[in-house]
């Protein structure tokens, strides 16, 4: 083996791809046939996202060397990404026919398989994930692998053993921690504190990858759902201000009417404080600032803010301007316009989620 191989290798363990694609490529000058380089330089291109200059480099590797299992292992998650599936499930086949006994052509198989999205391909793919398990019981990709396909097939405690196991082995795998959290914030209804948790492990999992889109977007969906919400909490106090009104304009005075104010007062603000109060238990300091910032550059999130802000000023002015029926009236047209606030960032946060 070359000096420069050898760097390279060393250089594309420390996540160094682009240095050690150069080097595999200098040795590759001198030695054009040797398999394990095309194959390296295939792995570095594939994560600098050179995707055909790594096809390229892995399909000549596959000539050189037919049954290396290596190669023909890159040469499905070079096709994987090019979501050229039948393929791809192809190569990982062979991979498992070349190296039965290594938990990497299982977990490749499995990953394949679970990513077409074909029901009939699920079970295939849960079993490709236990025999990974299996053959590398401490491997904490492969345990995540087992979470994914059971949290596919609604299997959820299976799944959220398997997340847990996953950051057990390896407690920065951020994949897991969202998946985990992602699996806490469906279910967040059935345990107390689940929500929190979720909001937790979401913002951990964004600062162990910065470049990982998910756990982002869950965060600011998480927020985009809090604020839909808080719009049936406005329309609690909206009935009461609108009947509170419309005594005042059938001729309530005197005590009466100053009790009707109170009273619609009261309503107003124990509803928002109520809700407040909540979300301040439920949403503890140290998760408000990410939160804060999600909110602030997503549109989505900055609609229905607006949407639910016209809901807790009207109430207030509708009720010093008692006297204003057509005032009080906006109440109707602007509850709508927060459920299409609603139905409209839920379509753009659905249209912008980050591909599975």
């Amino acid at each position: 083996m070359s000096r420069a191989r050898q760097e390279a290798d060393v250089l594309f363990d420390l996540g160094r791809y682009e240095q050690a694609a150069a080097l595999a490529a200098q040795h590759l000058a001198g030695d054009p046939g040797d398999a394990t380089a095309l194959v390296l330089l295939a792995r570095c291109r594939h994560r600098l996202g050179d995707i055909q200059q790594a096809l390229t480099a892995v399909e000549e590797a596959l000539r050189v060397e037919p049954d290396a299992a290596d190669a023909w292992l890159t040469h499905a998650q070079v096709l994987l990404s090019l979501e050229a599936y039948e393929p791809a499930e192809r190569s990982a086949r062979r991979a498992v026919e070349l190296a039965p006994q290594f938990w990497g052509s299982h977990y490749t198989l499995g990953i394949v398989l679970d990513r077409t999205g074909r029901r009939k391909h699920r079970r295939a793919a849960h079993e490709s994930a236990h025999t990974a398990v299996a053959l590398a019981p401490e491997e904490s990709d492969a345990h995540l692998l087992v979470g994914m396909t059971a949290h596919r097939a609604r299997r959820y405690r299976e799944a959220r053993q398997a997340y847990e196991t996953a950051l057990r082995l390896d407690p920065d795998n951020s994949q897991a921690l969202n998946n985990l959290s992602l699996l806490l914030l469906h279910h967040s209804w059935r345990r107390p504190g689940s929500w929190t948790r979720a909001a937790e492990g979401f913002v951990q999992s964004a600062a162990l990858d910065v470049n990982d889109r998910h756990a982002r977007h869950n965060l600011e969906t998480m927020a985009w759902g809090t604020l839909t919400g808080s719009v049936w909490v406005a329309l609690t106090g909206i009935v009461a201000v609108s009947l509170g009104s419309a005594h005042l304009r059938a001729g309530a005075a005197g005590t009466e009417a100053l009790l009707t104010c109170l009273v619609c007062a009261a309503v107003l603000v124990g509803c928002w404080g109520g809700w407040l109060r909540w979300q301040s238990r439920r949403i503890p300091p140290h998760l408000r600032r990410p939160l804060l910032l999600v909110s602030r550059r997503s549109r989505p999130v900055l609609g229905m803010a607006f949407a639910v802000g016209l809901l807790v000023v009207h109430p207030a002015l509708a009720l010093l301007l008692w006297r204003s029926a057509v005032f009080s009236a906006l109440a109707i047209p602007l509850f709508f316009f927060a459920l299409v606030m609603s139905v409209a960032g839920r379509t753009a946060l659905q249209q912008s989620a980050p591909k599975t």
